[in-house]
């Protein structure tokens, strides 16, 4: 299933947004490549990648299972 780009919310509630999907170069792994959407101890926009299997799965917070970052749309 082709990744959604845009932007997403984590599930602590801070907003990033998706630019890409990237491979791993030795084991081509899938890996999203986002931004930050805020200013964070890196700098403005600030870019981070994350398998693509986590950036996907659902964690369980209390007693719920949500998404780890939730598809907010394009911008």
């Amino acid at each position: 299933m082709k990744m959604k780009l845009g932007q997403y919310q984590h599930y602590r509630g801070k907003f990033y947004e998706v630019i890409g999907v990237a491979h791993h170069s030795e084991t081509l792994e899938e890996l999203v490549v986002y931004k930050a959407l805020y200013k964070t101890k890196f700098g403005k926009d600030s870019l981070w990648v994350r398998p693509r299997r986590m950036f996907c799965e659902k964690i369980k917070v209390g007693v719920a299972f949500v998404p780890r970052f939730k598809y907010i749309g394009k911008q």
